[in-house]
């Protein structure tokens, strides 16, 4: 099932997930076919529950606008792949970036709340997410303006 923002929503589960090889291909499938280039195969029941929990199967080439969560910090673990994450000033300038790679020995960040942060793909990859919910779309002050970003 999925909802209006593309993730894989599950049904009831009776049985313990097993994160594999055969997960994650499959929501890098889904990824692949999708038009943003990017799916999330969530781990909680529902949009409103108090604990997101996430894979995000990303492809390069996926936009995810700098972006903030006022209330909330953001973990990110990566399963395969290679992603970069910067955190940015209100002006739009980097203040630290970072490569998370498995295979180079980074494996995630924890984002403070209200830190402006963006994600760029540098290969196929699979992120584990975990924040606090309910998930609230992302308003227009939640966008950093992309004209300022550099």
């Amino acid at each position: 099932m999925k909802c209006r923002c593309g993730n894989i929503l599950m049904q009831e589960r009776n049985n313990m997930e097993i994160i594999d090889d055969q997960l994650i291909k499959k929501v890098r499938e889904e990824a692949r076919k999708s038009t943003r280039l990017r799916m999330n195969y969530n781990f909680h029941q529902s949009l409103s529950e108090k604990c997101h929990r996430f894979l995000n199967a990303l492809e390069p080439g996926t936009q995810i606008p700098v972006h903030h969560h006022p209330t909330k910090d953001e973990t990110f673990v990566i399963l395969k792949g290679k992603v970069r994450v910067s955190i940015y000033n209100d002006e739009g300038k980097v203040l630290q970036t970072c490569i998370i790679c498995h295979e180079e020995g980074s494996y995630g960040v924890n984002i403070p709340k209200n830190m402006w942060h963006g994600v760029e793909c540098i290969e196929p990859s699979v992120i584990f997410e975990c924040k606090e919910g309910p998930f609230v779309e992302h308003e227009v002050e939640g966008i950093l303006n992309p004209g300022i970003i550099g």
